[in-house]
């Protein structure tokens, strides 16, 4: 099966543009290709979010739009299950930034998300964050860097798999038309 993990930063708490993209491709239970830029949201930024992500005004102006970043990645998002950490926040952005430049793409796409699997694989610790999943497995995570947060991300899924997690039964679906998920994490 075919997985594309994949993380987003967002500039403000609007959450309709973001300002990094991560992608991991998953092929016959490897990662076997990454992709990893800063986006210009073309809009403002808040204090919080450049502490957070470490991205500024002046780092985002001199890289490419989201356009252009989509004509780039979409291959990797074609004939995927898609797959993000706390997969309904990054879905939701990546349906808005669609919307927002006019972009045609899916109707539908199946997911599954990691702190669900986490949840899963690993019942016993107090929270399944990222970072808290990474420790736990022993995954290097530089947080909210969308090219680490994806590649610690891909490991999970992979980590969970070699636990005898079938991802299959936790996949749900999100309406790209509607924005949100329609069909959560029913066990198949």
């Amino acid at each position: 099966m075919r997985y594309t993990a994949f993380d987003v930063e967002t500039p403000n708490q609007k959450n309709d543009r973001m300002s990094a993209i991560g992608v991991a491709l998953i092929e016959d239970g490897m990662i076997v290709q990454e992709y990893d830029t800063i986006v210009d949201p073309m809009t403002f930024f808040e204090p919080f979010h450049i502490e957070l992500t470490g991205i500024t005004p002046e780092m985002a102006k001199k890289s490419p739009t989201f356009p252009e970043v989509w004509n780039e990645i979409a291959p990797l998002f074609e004939d995927s299950v898609l797959v993000a950490h706390n997969a309904p926040f990054d879905l939701g952005v990546l349906c808005k930034c669609l919307h927002a430049y006019g972009i045609q793409w899916k109707t539908t796409v199946k997911y599954v998300c990691t702190v669900r699997l986490g949840r899963v694989c690993y019942p016993g610790l107090n929270d399944h964050r990222l970072d808290t999943l990474c420790d736990r497995v022993g995954i290097e995570l530089d947080h909210h860097r969308a090219g680490s947060d994806t590649h610690a991300c891909a490991e999970l899924l992979l980590d969970y798999i070699s636990h005898d997690i079938d991802p299959e039964r936790y996949f749900a679906e999100f309406d790209f038309l509607c924005g949100r998920t329609v069909d959560r994490w029913k066990r198949r």
